[in-house]
């Protein structure tokens, strides 16, 4: 499944025709992957409900390979552009709003998190494919997208560090759990935020305290792993302060998404799949 990850990463940075930096709530781009067949592109296309003249940027794999060869092997990696997102620019204030279909590895809340790192903000995002795939290669498609559409430039740093803080968390959560790395990530940069570390030491601190509150074991490994991320973050111009705003947005979006009488039902819908399985089993034992 990881083969196919990378693919929107670079729709980012392979922008073939530039939008209007001139950014309006409503405005779309769409990124696709270079290897998608005319078919599956019409298919996607559809699937977005987009206009027939939209923007779009092509990802391609070698763009794929340039910038998540230093977090995933090669042969992870793979050979084949597949990820494809539609980026629609929101209203200022509104935060991020990430949708996903077809992405088996990458979490909404794990792009929420590093497209947060990476400054993009107000934007509603769906990232998709014809067929299941990791979903790594999406984040550089959409980071270069929105650099595309609002005209603003995000340092390369900066998208490096966005692209491993996804990697990261993604590895973590095979390891301790998609939500629960999540949430430690999470809270991580809310307590840099506050606590402002000027050194690794103190980061390793502040990873040590939030792990124990969540009540997560981490190997030392993986305690250094997450230290030298942060210590990479804290060195970058980021307005914390920002990314915590987008994050809790998100948060709010899905809070509210949980009490609509749609997300009721469909959460209620889950449910009762999953008690007719209980149901069923019993039954065996009858």
């Amino acid at each position: 499944m990881r083969k196919l990850f990378s693919l929107l990463i670079i729709a980012i940075f392979s922008l073939g025709t530039v939008v209007s930096a001139d950014s309006v709530p409503g405005d779309i781009i769409v990124t696709l992957g270079e290897n998608l067949t005319p078919a599956q592109k019409e298919q996607l296309l559809t699937e977005m409900d987009v206009p027939a003249d939209v923007q779009t940027i092509t990802v391609s794999n070698a763009e794929e390979h340039q910038y998540l060869g230093d977090y995933i092997p090669k042969a992870q990696i793979g050979t084949k552009a597949i990820s494809s997102s539609k980026i629609t620019t929101a209203e200022s204030g509104a935060g991020l709003n990430v949708e996903t279909k077809n992405i088996t590895w990458v979490s909404k809340e794990m792009y929420t998190n590093a497209l947060t790192t990476a400054s993009v903000k107000d934007a509603e995002i769906y990232i998709t494919a014809p067929f299941n795939v990791s979903g790594t290669a999406a984040l550089t498609g959409i980071i270069k997208a929105y650099e595309s559409t609002t005209g603003e430039k995000i340092p390369e740093e900066q998208k490096q560090v966005a692209n491993e803080e996804m990697v990261t968390t993604a590895k973590l959560g095979d390891e301790i759990g998609q939500e629960e790395a999540t949430n430690l990530i999470e809270r991580i940069k809310e307590e840099i935020a506050v606590q402002n570390p000027q050194t690794i030491q103190e980061i390793k601190v502040i990873i040590n305290n939030i792990s124990n509150e969540l009540n997560i074991q981490l190997s030392d490994a993986q305690r250094d792993q997450l230290a030298s991320l942060f210590d990479k973050m804290k060195n970058l111009d980021i307005n914390w302060d920002q990314v915590n705003s987008q994050i809790d947005k998100a948060k709010e979006q899905w809070n509210s998404f949980k009490s609509s009488e749609e997300g009721q039902g469909i959460l209620q819908s889950i449910l009762d799949f999953l008690q007719s399985i209980v149901d069923a089993i019993a039954g065996l034992f009858k």
